[in-house]
Order: structure tokens, then C-alpha cells, then sequence
């Protein structure tokens, strides 16, 4: 089988997720399609030649509708005879996307595939009840109690004894580890700016960095899903917290711990990766930075929801023949504070090693979009340090975790 070779990425900046942010008013298959023009035409490719656009989405209705990896090549104005295909696992989509554009090219199907995703956060329809992972279906409701994230986030603390200081530490150094990669450009390679529709520049840095942030600042936030964990809500007959009890009967109570500063936050956000067949890329001057070694998913218990990262990442490992100490950077993605903590915990790694420039809780997590947004971030690390592997992990809605080792060239 041969390899998959990663040329390059792009990213768009990461955009508050609120009716006031600076993205807020780019329809998200603009946003992508800007992005896939950034990758195409920094490199000189001929968009004929791509085989596919395989693109991750969590939201998959409004906006982001109608097959939005499709909708986006057509907006970018490529050669109608350029392909676009839409797929969700939730926030792994866009890892996912870029591991069957690596599948593609290994299996000699394709030659030159994009892989990435796009969430327009600032503009999911939504209401004010919690999501419903069952879609209403009661027997699998019974079978499996699915509860929101942060709900599952907070189960998951309780079970691993972190506390509210272990979450809001972290959260803290993620906020601060962003920022000096902020003041260093660690992020310039990647980003590229987006511009409105009138042609101006609508964000070219990421807005939702809160530099600065402090302890006494994060012990001034109310937890975020406690009232929700309590209250029954209608269609339910026990609450959420009774949910996680009825599943896990050793928790005599949820602790809740995370709230908007320990949580990743909402944002707007596209990212592109583009892979090639290296006879390919030989043949038409395009040079490598990376290749994907390994890639994997794995499931676990849903009700907790959150802890697949590890065995995600041990599959990994023990597929590509390696082992924690060959990993030089680990991009653990920062859903809620609790997720990187028990992974690290889980696998032992060396905190040091981790989230080097922050992570989704400094930055935030545009769903479909941060999984190629952190494979970016890995090897833009990688090259800025002289290392040589990394590993990008995610959690997952429904209890499921992706995970890829790559390396550079």
C-alpha cells in the first residue's frame, strides 16, 4: 500500500460563534470555498485534477444542508467535473474526512484529494432544549441514556476525581499557551483570511482567544450544566443527572464542573487539507510535508460519551507499531477540560507534550472543521520545533473517538 502524502493545509481564522462575530455573515459554503481557493492556489494545482472533496459537518441541516462539500466546490467556482461529498461524526468529522481522503490514495483509488470540514456555529438552528442524541427513539433511550456532552463531560470528572481547580488550571494554560503562540505566529502558515461578500476583510486572526485569563477569573463562572442535569425535561421522565446514575450506579452525585471558560468554545471555522499519491505529487512538483502514518477509530461506553481519545489512540499506536514515547506533539482535542486530562491520564503522556499552543477551549471548536484544523496545527508544531510525529485525537457525540499518527517528510 502506498502513502498518503500531506502537501499542505489552510484554515480560516476561527470566528465567534455569535450573531456578532466577524464570520457570522459569510454563508459557511462561502467560508469553506474561500479556504479550498487559499489551498488551491498557494500550491498551483490544477482543480480538474481533484478526485474529491470529502468534507466534515456536524450540523448537516440549514445552512451547512444540501450536501455542503459539494455546494462549496460549486461555490469556489471550480470545474463542475470537481466532486464534493458531505460526512458527520460529529466533532471528529473533519479528522474523519481527512483520514478517507488518506484511505483513497492509499488504496490507489485516488490521486489528489481534499479533506477537511466546515461549522458555521453562529448559525445552527436551535432552540432551548438540550440535544437529543436518540432523535426521540425511547427503547434506545432505555438501552442507552445518552445525556448531553457537558453533562457526560462532568460525569466523567466525577469518575476521575478532577476537580473544579484541576479543569479551571487547564483551562488556564491553554489560554495562556495560546497566546504566546498567538505572539510567536505559530498560526501563520495555516490561517488565511476571509473576506465579506463586499470584498473586505471580514477576519484574518482567530477571535476567540481570551488572553490573560486567571484562576480567580474562572472561579467567578457558574457551572454551565448543572440546572440543565437537574431539570426534567419534556419527553423525559427522570433527569439527566438520574440518567447518568441509573447508568453509572456507583455516582451518588454529578459533579459539575465545567462551564464556558473550561468548555471549548462556539465558532465559526473552515480548514482544508490537501493529500496527494506521491507519483502524483512527483510528477507534478508538488512537495510533501508530511505523510499519514496511521489512522483509527474506536468506540466506548455513550452515556459517558467522551472517553473513546484513548482507546482511539492506543489502536493507533499499536497499528502503526509505535508506542506514547514516539510521539513527539499530541493534539488532544479541548471539548471540555476533562477530555484531554483523563486521556493523558489514561495513556500517560507527558502534559508537556500536549496542546503545546492551547487548544479548543483558548480557541474554539468549529465541530466539523477542527479535526483538519489540528492536523494543521500538529505539523505547522512539528516543523516550527524540528520534531518529527504527532498525534491528533478527538471525542466524539455517541461515544466514539478518532485518532491519526502522522509524520513529517
Amino acid at each position: 500500500m502506498t502513502d498518503a502524502w500531506i502537501i499542505d493545509g489552510a484554515r480560516s481564522p476561527r470566528g465567534r460563534g455569535k450573531s456578532t462575530g466577524s464570520l457570522h455573515n459569510v454563508h459557511p459554503q462561502e467560508l469553506l470555498a474561500q479556504v479550498l481557493n487559499s489551498l488551491a492556489d498557494r500550491n498551483g494545482i490544477d482543480r480538474n485534477d481533484v478526485d474529491d472533496v470529502i468534507v466534515g459537518n456536524g450540523a448537516s441541516t440549514g445552512d451547512h444542508g444540501a450536501c455542503i462539500g459539494r455546494m462549496a466546490v460549486l461555490a469556489a467556482d471550480w470545474p463542475v467535473e470537481a466532486p464534493g461529498i458531505t460526512l458527520n461524526r460529529f466533532c471528529g468529522s473533519g479528522q474523519q474526512a481527512v483520514t478517507f481522503a488518506a484511505m483513497g490514495i492509499q488504496a490507489g483509488h485516488q490521486r489528489l484529494v481534499v479533506g477537511g470540514g466546515v461549522e458555521s456555529m453562529s448559525r445552527w438552528e436551535s432552540d432551548d432544549a438540550p440535544p437529543d442524541f436518540t432523535s426521540g427513539n425511547v427503547a434506545l433511550r432505555e438501552k442507552f441514556p445518552l445525556v448531553p456532552q457537558g453533562i457526560s463531560a462532568d460525569l466523567i470528572a466525577t469518575l476521575e476525581g478532577f476537580s473544579r481547580t484541576d479543569v479551571d488550571e487547564f483551562a488556564v494554560e491553554s489560554q495562556r499557551r495560546a497566546a504566546v503562540a498567538i505572539e510567536q505566529g505559530a498560526f501563520d502558515r495555516s490561517v488565511v483570511p476571509i473576506v465579506n461578500p463586499d470584498g473586505s476583510v471580514a477576519l484574518d486572526h482567530d477571535e476567540h482567544p481570551r488572553p490573560g485569563s486567571t484562576l480567580d477569573g474562572m472561579y467567578g463562572l457558574r457551572p454551565s450544566f448543572e440546572a440543565m442535569g437537574q431539570h426534567v425535561f419534556e419527553g423525559y421522565d427522570e433527569s439527566f443527572d438520574d440518567m447518568c446514575r441509573r447508568a453509572y450506579a456507583q455516582v451518588e452525585r454529578v459533579d459539575h464542573v465545567h462551564h464556558a471558560g473550561n468548555s471549548s468554545g462556539v465558532v465559526d471555522g473552515a480548514s482544508a487539507v490537501l493529500l496527494a499519491h506521491p507519483d502524483y505529487a512527483k510528477s507534478h512538483g508538488l512537495q510533501p510535508r508530511a505523510r499519514i502514518v496511521m489512522s483509527a477509530v474506536a468506540g466506548a461506553e455513550p452515556v459517558i460519551m467522551l472517553t473513546a481519545p484513548g482507546p482511539a489512540s492506543q489502536k493507533c499506536l499499536e497499528r502503526a507499531g509505535m508506542s506514547v514515547g514516539d510521539i513527539d506533539l499530541w493534539e488532544i482535542n479541548e471539548a471540555f477540560a476533562a477530555i484531554p486530562l483523563k486521556t493523558m491520564r489514561d495513556l500517560d503522556i507527558d502534559p508537556e507534550k500536549v496542546n503545546v499552543n492551547g487548544g479548543g477551549i483558548a480557541l474554539g471548536h468549529p465541530i466539523g472543521a477542527t479535526g483538519g484544523m489540528l492536523i494543521q496545527t500538529a505539523l505547522d508544531e512539528l516543523e516550527r520545533c524540528d520534531l518529527s510525529t504527532a498525534l491528533v485525537t478527538m471525542c466524539t457525540g455517541g461515544g466514539m473517538g478518532t485518532a491519526t499518527i502522522i509524520e513529517r517528510i
